[in-house]
């Protein structure tokens, strides 16, 4: 049980600073990566003094790698 929770706190973590590095990196080379929130099938409307954004894209895409990571982390 306490190896169980163990291993799932380790990857967690590897997946944080995989994606802290994925920013860090992003911001270094002036934000030209698409991800979080530019993408193609994102929402944006802008209108005089009114803007609304719903990012439909982002949010399926993390939605299908959460999926993955917690099917993989479900397998036993």
């Amino acid at each position: 049980m306490m190896a169980d929770v163990g291993r799932t706190l380790v990857f967690l973590g590897l997946v944080l600073v995989v994606v802290g590095g994925m920013l860090w990196v992003g911001g270094a080379i002036g934000g030209k990566i698409p991800f979080p929130g530019r993408l193609p099938g994102d929402i944006h409307v802008e209108r005089g003094n009114w803007s609304f954004y719903f990012p439909l894209a982002t949010s399926v895409l993390l939605s299908i790698v959460l999926t993955l990571i917690l099917s993989f982390l479900s397998r036993r």
